[in-house]
């Protein structure tokens, strides 16, 4: 433990000198505006939207990098060491978490434990090692559609996030609108001068994600089809719709299917008549075009939205909802 104290030190002194830059004063006379690093896109976009101009927001996830594989730079562990906030998913982005346990000097906050995880669904939790049977003692939120989103604040509910719960939570919008809560109240603690303008701006991100949700429920509720093959088992929050996940590969996009696993694909696209298999910008098309040759589908996109690339550079986090709702709809024969 006093060698990793050690070494974490050691990467701060380096990762400052390298930056030019000295730790963030964020107290009421410091000299600048808080500093909030955070660990990949839909992480940021909340960020950004509550923070308004208040705040400088880093992304230490580049864009077009594959978010699960981020090894933090010299630099990217500089910001970690000089934001009065990180923001950033325990579980999701190992190295990150890492960086953040040696380096951060300001506050943290794990939105793992902000919104709530759920576990791994369907049949294919199991190929990940994923057990069922957890107790969520989820609350409704009160500006749920219809009474399917959930207010998912879970503090301290004591869950390994890194394990068997699914980590992509920002596929369900009133989850991303929790997660905005948080930043505001956690923003108006380093800077309570403008503590007010955050949590209006919490609010307005709320506005547009719940009108986002009803959008997602609206779209989904008078469909052919249910069931969707996609490239990796990034979808399940998807289940508030009414849409069941069939991954190609499990929780990482460069996983190999096993030929048992393939075969009950085909089998299930037989049986369900389905269209489309899913692909991803950030990852490679070669299991799911592979699989589309075989069957006989088209291909479509469907973006994870954990990062943004060359493409999509323009889009932001609502935009791409939209888009993916859009082919959902079209995909599954939606009225």
């Amino acid at each position: 433990m006093k060698m990793r104290s050690m070494l974490g030190l050691s990467t701060v002194a380096l990762a400052l000198a390298v930056s030019g830059c000295t730790a963030f004063d964020d107290s009421p006379t410091g000299d600048g505006e808080p500093q909030v690093a955070t660990a990949f896109y839909p992480l940021q976009y909340v960020a950004d939207r509550v923070a308004g101009g208040h705040a400088e927001v880093d992304l230490l996830t580049p864009p077009g990098k594959e978010s699960h594989d981020l090894e933090p730079t010299v630099e990217e562990t500089a910001r970690i060491a000089q934001a009065s906030l990180v923001v950033y998913e325990h579980g999701f982005q190992p190295a990150i978490d890492d960086a953040i346990e040696q380096n951060a000097t300001g506050e943290t906050l794990d939105a793992a434990e902000i919104v709530g995880l759920e576990p791994f669904t369907g049949e294919h939790a199991d190929e990940h090692g994923h057990e069922h049977g957890h107790d969520h003692d989820d609350e409704h939120d009160e500006h749920s559609h219809e009474g399917e989103s959930e207010d998912a604040h879970h503090e301290g509910d004591g869950h390994d996030h890194g394990g068997e719960l699914d980590p992509h939570f920002w596929l369900d919008p009133i989850r991303m609108a929790t997660l905005g809560d948080a930043v505001a109240d956690a923003l108006a603690e380093i800077d309570p001068d403008h503590a007010d303008d955050y949590a209006a701006n919490a609010d307005d991100l709320r506005t547009d994600l719940e009108a986002l949700d009803v959008d997602y429920a609206d779209g989904l509720s008078s469909c052919e089809r249910h069931i969707i093959v996609v490239s990796h088992d990034a979808f399940g929050y998807l289940g508030k719709y009414g849409i069941e996940v069939a991954p190609v590969a499990g929780l990482t996009p460069d996983a190999e299917p096993n030929p048992v696993a393939l075969g009950d694909l085909q089998q299930l696209i037989r049986d369900e008549g389905l269209t489309t298999v899913f692909n991803e910008r950030l990852a490679s098309p070669r299991l799911t075009e592979a699989l589309a040759r075989d069957t006989g589908l088209k291909t479509a996109v469907l973006d994870p939205i954990e990062g943004l690339s060359d493409e999509t550079a323009d889009e932001d986090y609502l935009s791409l909802m939209q888009a993916n709702l859009s082919a959902l709809r079209e995909a599954n024969g939606c009225q």
